[in-house]
């Protein structure tokens, strides 16, 4: 899957299934042909684009917008699940299902890329340990505590502060999940609920997609006494290509969209309604731009302040409207290489930033699920 010059890439976040179920919707989601080239229909992923990249593992997301009630998000979530394993079936001599570390080294081995499912937000549960455990039995590996909106047991780095952090069925759901194998996935949560999590779990977890604070001050990213707790316990923060959580001119730009959302009476933390009036917003105020520099310029915080053992690549493609310059769709992970490689990383390096890492905490995960 890759020339060889580059390590294979397990990515922690991609949107592909919800891109597709906003383009036709979920029950028609393989009318569009991934062995095709889909940059005509605005997605940033295709097969032809994940070769090129060198993806050999993706965590596909199975997110739902946290705007939906716990019920009607339990029942999209279900159906995202059913989009990517219909996916994966269509695709068989491309893709490969993998719930466990070795199942990920045995897809990419296969040249395939191996397929993996993340939940992103704890309202996919429906504040139910037993539909978490369901989703663990369809595949799912991990869940991220929150998305934009608090759940009744955590809160959420863009909503309102309302529980301190995680409440006594948050640190539960932790604890379900530590006993499942699945990981713990703390993008999008407040400072303080990352903080309770780590106090609460008994393996290490991750960030799927989230950024350095100290560059970019946006509250989706993690604070260096978080990332020094994160590689204590063997984690792993996941740096994404996101322009507003990599560039502070992006992040200004955000906030300043958020307030004229507000204003306007839409509500910011509704992903869906956000997403269409960022664009008719940005007509008048057009949008600051990202780097793959200032990527790199993340990758390495993170690694001076985690360790080169508590890095890697969340990009979240097909889940942002708009991309860093260099890094503008699931090909362009070589470019990251070239720049890093520049700057010195080696390749052993690289590949822990690649697969390696996140590999590690997979089967550490699964260790303290064996118990």
């Amino acid at each position: 899957m890759s020339d060889g010059a580059h390590p294979l890439v397990l990515d922690g976040h991609n949107d592909l299934p919800w891109a597709l179920r906003e383009l036709v919707g979920a029950e028609r989601a393989l009318e569009v042909d991934l062995r095709a080239d889909t940059r005509g229909l605005g997605l940033h992923t295709d097969l032809s684009r994940l070769r090129t990249g060198g993806v050999g593992g993706q965590f596909w997301s199975v997110y739902v917008p946290s705007s939906l009630t716990e019920p009607e998000a339990v029942l999209a979530t279900l159906e995202q699940v059913d989009v990517v394993h219909r996916l994966v079936r269509r695709y068989a001599d491309r893709l490969a299902l993998a719930t466990t570390a070795a199942q990920v080294r045995e897809a990419m081995a296969q040249g395939r890329v191996a397929s993996l499912l993340g939940a992103e937000g704890g309202h996919s549960i429906g504040s139910s340990l037993g539909v978490l455990r369901v989703l663990h039995r369809l595949g799912v590996r991990y869940l991220t505590l929150t998305h934009n909106h608090n759940t009744p047991w955590a809160d959420s780095a863009t909503d309102e502060p309302e529980h301190g952090g995680l409440t006594g069925f948050g640190r539960e759901v932790v604890g379900e999940l530590n006993r499942l194998g699945m990981l713990v996935d703390l993008s999008h949560v407040a400072a303080t609920t990352m903080r309770d999590a780590l106090a609460a779990t008994a393996a290490p977890v991750v960030f799927s997609h989230s950024g350095a604070r100290a560059l970019c001050d946006s509250p989706r990213n993690v604070p260096d006494d978080v990332l020094e707790s994160l590689a204590s316990g063997g984690g792993v923060c996941m740096a994404t290509f996101v322009p507003q959580f990599v560039s502070q001119d992006c992040w200004d730009w955000q906030v300043g969209a958020r307030q004229a959302a507000h204003a306007a009476g839409v509500d910011p933390n509704d992903h869906p309604a956000m997403t269409r009036f960022s664009r008719a917003h940005q007509e008048a105020n057009p949008r600051p731009v990202a780097t793959l520099e200032q990527v790199a310029d993340h990758v390495e915080h993170l690694r001076a302040v985690a360790g080169v053992d508590h890095v890697g690549l969340g990009g979240d493609f097909d889940g942002t409207e708009q991309v860093v310059a260099g890094l503008e769709d699931v090909s362009t992970y070589p470019a990251l290489w070239e720049e890093l490689g520049r700057r010195g990383w080696s390749g052993a390096d690289l590949e822990k930033l690649a697969h390696g890492n996140v590999l590690r905490v997979m089967r550490a995960v699964e260790d303290v699920a064996q118990g």
